[in-house]
């Protein structure tokens, strides 16, 4: 008899539940002896209060497509999890109690950084912990792909393609808000996908002055439109240039909602065009996850589970160079991957003519 936990972490993607099957099936196809599975409520809130139900086989039937997760998520803050809570709930602590009160052979952490960062500690502690690389920003160290990615692309590219057609009747401008808040990957690809003008991400600064001229550039050649990708995190040359607590200072008396306010504002008044703000906001978490979604999720849940059977633990499963493979919790944990700027996908869109503000 195998007895596993299962939880969510953090922000919620498309193939949450498919990643999840991928593990229960098989399991339930390759272990003799019969398995014993707990869900855990609410990500790492469920562990810490044993907030948990036991689930059956059944339980994952039908949830391939289904977007969003069964069981909940939430944010538990790694920064914050030596800090008891206003109930004077010690974390850590309560989260091994549950372990060993269910007596778990290993619990199944999918998530995205903060996720394995503590998943980490819990493998620090003595648990048997894999972790599996959830989120739709791309942006777990060690893995070249997470699930949620694909799928938050497609719906960010189909955003930028539906501006397309109200963007040139109108001869407007168009400045489209792509989640990225510390990484660029799905803006970098959405804007590429979606035939964007102009794409501006964390990781290349941009001058307005250029973007400004991208967009003229465009006029002057016939274009009736322009489309402009912006990450959540998207900054000025001016601002990378600002020591952390400056720029989080300016961030903070921020007005408008966002950037792209301000990059619209300025374009508008700096090219006499009429420029409209596009947010295809928390869509890109929601859905049914796309085909290569459910596969890469059923690829690491049956690698997970297996790693599981083998004895595996204290591992995050991950795919390199189109192999998958695991990787170690203490190489990965706490890591960003960013986009290169010098990668190929940034060299070729700019080949195309496409400008990240940055020449």
């Amino acid at each position: 008899m195998i007895r596993i936990g299962l939880l969510t972490s953090g922000g919620d993607c498309q193939a949450l539940n498919a990643t999840m099957r991928g593990i229960v099936k098989t399991l339930f196809h390759n272990v003799k002896d019969g398995i014993e599975i707990y869900g855990f409520e609410d990500g790492y809130q469920g562990l810490i209060y044993g907030r948990y139900r036991e689930m059956s086989y059944g339980d994952f039937s039908g949830v391939l497509t289904r977007g969003g997760t069964i069981l909940g998520t939430s944010r538990t803050p790694f920064k914050l999890l030596d800090t008891p809570g206003e109930d004077g709930i010690e974390k850590v602590p309560a989260m091994l109690h549950t372990y060993h009160k269910l007596n778990l052979d290993c619990l199944f952490v999918l998530g995205g950084n903060g996720s394995t960062k503590t998943a980490n500690r819990l493998r620090e502690e003595g648990l048997n912990v894999i972790a599996l690389p959830k989120t739709i920003d791309n942006d777990t160290y060690g893995t070249d792909i997470t699930f949620g990615f694909t799928s938050a692309i497609d719906i960010a590219t189909k955003c930028i393609d539906d501006i397309h057609t109200t963007a040139n009747s109108h001869r407007r401008v168009f400045v489209i808000e792509i989640m990225g808040h510390k990484v660029g990957w799905i803006p970098l690809y959405a804007g590429v996908a979606g035939g964007a003008d102009v794409i501006l991400i964390p990781e290349i600064p941009y001058d307005m002055d250029n973007v400004i001229k991208a967009i003229e550039a465009r006029d002057s050649n016939g274009g009736r439109f322009a489309i402009i990708a912006v990450a959540e995190g998207a900054i000025s040359k001016e601002e990378a240039a600002m020591k952390k607590k400056e720029y989080k200072k300016k961030v903070a008396a921020r007005v408008k909602p966002s950037v792209v306010y301000d990059i619209a504002e300025e374009i508008a008044a700096r090219t006499d065009r009429e420029v409209r703000v596009a947010i295809p906001g928390h869509t890109q978490r929601g859905g049914q996850p796309d085909a290569m979604d459910r596969i890469f999720a059923t690829q690491c849940g049956v690698e997970a589970a297996k790693a599981c059977m083998d004895g595996k633990f204290g591992i995050m499963i991950a795919q390199v160079a189109g192999k998958m493979c695991h990787v170690p919790l203490e190489d990965v944990a706490g890591k960003l991957k960013y986009v290169d700027p010098d990668g190929d996908l940034v060299r070729e869109a700019k080949a195309l003519g496409i400008s990240f503000g940055d020449e």
